[in-house]
């Protein structure tokens, strides 16, 4: 494989480690807190602790890191992404693992948007869609195999899931990203990356994402309330929606190429509200399952139909725009138990019922006033 190849592959395995760092430690807080005589719910804070500036740098990350330059901005979060792990390795007592978690959190605010405008500055338009699909199904790989990683690791010493956290970052690090272009000769402006289209782009992401990829808990809640599964069953159940996203991540975005972002958003969506919807009432697991399997399906619509919409847009700051985008994203997964946890105690079939309404209804207002990219020259990257 020849040292650009190599490098390509390398922009697609970043997609790995921003949902692997987030919840590697999820399954490993009993160790956490035995280690550091704190109780299981204390031990939690290491996932809020990465989450918060994850979070919240996204907000200007794309920006920061288009002004100083994509491959110098996202090899420079590699190296910070290792020295929190370290710090995660070595830490003494739970304040420095703390410590160690934010760092983290903030070295992978900037490589998600800014891997997925390097994709855009070095993809040809006619094969953005896959390239984005392979990019989400990494995503996906890595939200799904943390806490399966996280727990292995844990059952000889939690420390080791760091050393692999670190020793990813230094092998993508060491494999760097395609050539693209420096930093630009006017830098972007933030204001830019809050267009209304990007706004409204971030408006379809908090909605979709939280009433897909965030309703993991209130299936969890299903599983175990009408079905009576055991929490190694709704772990098990609960991957089906990953898993089933890594399968088809690649074919959706070949049929993105085909119908545009636009398109496959009002797909994701609205036909997604009816397997939310049902999941409130159906009698039968294997339903729920193929229901929650459907749902992951669905997701990759959205994910990668809404990146390709804002990649694709004749967006002046088109990295600030998608860490925007990738922000609210964040942030709707995040809103939803608290949205959605009252609704669900009151009523299982109203917990559904809501954000399946709210997909069916909310976010095709939204999509429906995104205007699809021009097409460009599908020779060179979307943006080059």
């Amino acid at each position: 494989m020849d040292r650009r190849r190599l490098a390509v592959a390398g922009v697609h395995a970043g997609g790995f480690l921003g949902p692997f760092g987030g919840g590697v430690t999820a399954a490993m807080l009993p160790e956490l807190g035995a280690d550091f005589g704190v109780s299981a719910a204390t031990a939690s804070a290491t996932i809020t602790a990465y989450l918060v500036p994850f979070a919240a740098l996204m907000l200007f990350s794309g920006t920061l890191g288009a002004r100083w330059g994509l491959r110098r901005s996202v090899l420079g979060a590699y190296g910070v992404s290792v020295a929190g792990s370290v710090v995660c390795v070595l830490a003494s007592g739970f304040p420095l693992l703390l410590v160690g978690r934010g760092v983290q959190g903030v070295a992978n605010a900037f490589t998600t948007p800014l891997l997925l405008a390097s994709i855009a500055d070095s993809t040809p338009r006619e094969r953005l869609g896959r390239t984005l699909g392979l990019f989400a199904s990494m995503q996906a790989a890595g939200q799904t195999s943390a806490p399966l990683i996280g727990g292995l690791a844990a059952e000889a010493n939690w420390r080791w899931a760091f050393v692999g956290v670190a020793a990813v970052a230094v092998g993508l690090a060491a494999v760097g990203l395609p050539s693209g272009p420096g930093a630009p000769v006017e830098p972007p402006r933030l204001r830019a990356a809050w267009s209304g289209p990007a706004l409204r782009a971030s408006a379809v992401a908090l909605v979709g994402w939280g009433c897909l990829g965030g309703l993991t808990f209130l299936v969890a809640f299903r599983a175990g309330d009408a079905f009576g599964l055991g929490a190694g069953a709704r772990g098990l159940l609960l991957t089906v929606f990953g898993v089933l996203g890594i399968l088809s991540a690649r074919s959706v975005g070949r049929l993105i190429e085909r119908i545009g972002g636009r398109a496959a958003v009002l797909v994701g969506t609205v036909g997604a509200a009816v397997p939310v919807a049902l999941m409130g009432v159906v009698p039968w697991l294997p339903v729920l399952v193929a229901l929650w399997a459907l749902a992951g399906v669905l997701a990759q619509f959205v994910q990668v139909g809404v990146n390709t919409l804002v990649l694709t847009g004749d967006e002046a700051n088109p990295a600030g725009a998608v860490s925007v985008v990738q922000a609210f994203r964040f942030v709707g997964a995040s809103l939803s138990p608290i949205a959605l946890t009252p609704v669900y105690h009151a009523s299982a079939v109203l917990g559904f019922l809501v954000p399946g309404l709210l997909l069916a209804l909310v976010t095709p207002l939204a999509v429906t006033r995104l205007r699809p990219g021009s097409e460009g020259d599908p020779e060179q990257g979307v943006h080059g």
